[in-house]
């Protein structure tokens, strides 16, 4: 015995959907009304035969690829999948898909990599949210699987709560003297983006002078320089591939940051130098308004700071830490000085307050050598910091920062 459905979808298309295999006819009408209280609730499975490699693939078009620009990300997560993800659970129809093979696959990809393991816990996560939306699952089958023993530990330690020592920041003095002797080079306004308020590489890039509010001395971080999704080399000028203006990382990069006073006078000093370079090339000068760019206004690659930032270290004695430390010791001094974790998470712009705490801040021993001195470098190069402080104290009196939550996301 066989019960047929009439599926009317918004766009009018109309689909008939058959069930069959009822012995009695009473098997066949409670078959109905299951089918017609899912279809009332809206846990109705209209594609009942798709499988995981066919939706995974379905799921990088149509979210990943219109949520961002980046090519770096979208790549990052097609290899998970294609490489890592497809190969152990693409024959399975999406319907059957349950915890324990989700679970099973997490066990065997910690065996081979941790990184690969957590990535891929994030995109499943993310992905069977998005099946679940699209009425392809009824659940997410992703949700309460943890990470193996084994892997907890070894992400936490090494991915979720980054213990950056003494080696891996910078101390008060060695601050200063990386700011001073980098006058000297051009990557002087990107040091001082970085180390200063934090910005992330691509964003230093993209920073433009009509981004800066020069009466109330904020800054509007809005867009970050790099390779869009899906570019060819040929479609775009020489040199320019990598310097595209995209969308930044998420919602919260988008954010406005006081300025300090150091890098207010930076700021200052760097646009004399763009007019006069603009006055001096005449029009070769490319006028695009990026306070980091060439003699001829162009905007630099992501890469461009790294000879002479490694110059920089080995000349003035100071630890080989990576660019990113940079921005790490600038969240970490504000933590250590009892900033508000909210507030420092916004001026990071990072999506959660946890991020900020457990990547950040969670070392007691992080340039503990220079707690004592924080004060007057902070009162130095961040302007207003009591007041800011204040305020994001009264608009969060009480931060509750839920950790499983977080590792179940």
């Amino acid at each position: 015995m066989d019960i047929a459905f009439l599926l009317i979808y918004m766009d009018g298309s109309r689909v008939v959907q058959q069930k069959s295999g009822f012995a009695t006819e009473k098997e066949a009408g409670a078959a109905r009304d299951r089918t017609i209280g899912e279809l009332y609730s809206g846990t109705y499975i209209v594609y009942s035969n798709v499988t995981v490699k066919e939706y995974m693939e379905f799921w990088l078009i149509e979210d990943i690829g219109k949520r961002t620009e980046s090519s770096d990300t979208y790549e990052t997560f097609s290899l998970n999948v294609r490489n890592h993800i497809i190969p152990e659970l693409g024959n399975k129809k999406m319907v059957d898909l349950n915890r324990g093979d989700i679970q099973k696959y997490y066990n065997k990809k910690a065996e081979y990599s941790i990184a690969v393991t957590r990535l891929s816990k994030t995109i499943l996560n993310i992905a069977m949210r998005f099946a679940v939306d699209k009425k392809v699952i009824a659940e997410n089958p992703a949700v309460g699987v943890g990470l193996p023993k084994k892997a907890k530990k070894s992400v936490v330690t090494e991915f979720h709560t980054r213990n950056i020592d003494t080696q891996k920041t910078l101390t008060m003095d060695q601050i200063l003297v990386l700011l001073e002797a980098s006058k000297d080079t051009p990557i002087h306004m990107q040091v001082c983006f970085n180390v200063l308020m934090g910005l992330r590489r691509c964003e230093i890039n993209g920073v433009k002078y009509s981004d800066v509010d020069y009466i109330n001395r904020t800054l509007k971080v809005q867009r970050q320089l790099g390779k869009k999704k899906g570019a060819k080399k040929e479609d775009y000028a020489p040199k320019t591939l990598t310097k595209q203006e995209i969308r930044l990382k998420t919602e919260s990069s988008y954010r406005e940051l006081p300025i300090p006073d150091y890098v207010f006078e930076a700021i200052l000093e760097q646009r004399k130098q763009y007019e006069k370079q603009k006055n001096r090339r005449g029009e070769e000068f490319q006028d695009l308004d990026y306070i980091c760019c060439s003699s001829y206004g162009r905007p630099r690659s992501k890469c461009y700071y790294w000879p002479y930032y490694k110059k920089l270290l080995k000349e003035n004695d100071l630890p080989d830490i990576r660019w990113h430390d940079l921005r790490s010791t600038f969240c970490t001094l504000l933590l250590k000085n009892d900033f508000n974790p909210k507030a420092v998470s916004k001026l990071m712009g990072h999506a959660k307050e946890i991020i900020t705490m457990d990547v950040y801040g969670d070392n007691q021993n992080i340039i503990a050598d220079c707690v004592g001195e924080m004060q007057s470098f902070v009162d130095e190069v961040m302007p207003g910091k009591g007041e800011q402080e204040n305020k994001e104290q009264q608009e969060c009196d009480e931060i509750v920062i839920d950790i499983e939550e977080y590792l179940s996301a």
